[in-house]
């Protein structure tokens, strides 16, 4: 582990919870590691593109996308420590409500810390930008 992912693995344990409540529907769970101040942002071509504010916004937003979702994951596949930053790579494998089609999908998001929770949770479709946002190298 780098000397950077050794100095955020409190952070990085705190994001890989994030996903496992998720993945679970327990969308409470997940907020506990967010600041109350928190912000989401969820870019334009995403399906709640947007930005929300504060834990309830966030806990409403994440509830309702994780709502659409009869079965599948969110997986994360790699964790990159940059700073007071978690680039976490993702793989997406669900099945909507009502479908009988999965999507599949690779992406990143960028979880900023302070005082060991998120201030900021931002996504992005392109790993290559998420690196580039938080100033980190894959």
């Amino acid at each position: 582990m780098s000397n950077s992912a050794n100095a955020m693995a409190a952070e990085i344990e705190a994001a890989a919870k994030i996903y496992q409540a998720i993945n679970r529907n327990d969308i409470p769970a997940a907020m506990a590691f967010f600041d109350p101040d928190a912000v989401r942002v969820e870019p334009p071509g995403f399906p709640s593109a947007g930005t929300y504010r504060g834990h309830a916004a966030i806990l409403a937003h994440i509830a309702a996308g994780r709502g659409t979702w009869a079965e599948g994951t969110c997986e994360p596949e790699q964790f990159i420590a940059a700073g007071d930053k978690v680039v976490v790579f993702l793989y997406v494998h669900v099945r909507l409500h009502g479908h009988t089609d999965w999507i599949d999908g690779r992406f990143a998001d960028v979880c900023t810390f302070r005082h060991g929770k998120v201030i900021e949770f931002r996504t992005f479709g392109e790993r290559e930008d998420a690196l580039n946002w938080a100033g980190a190298k894959a």
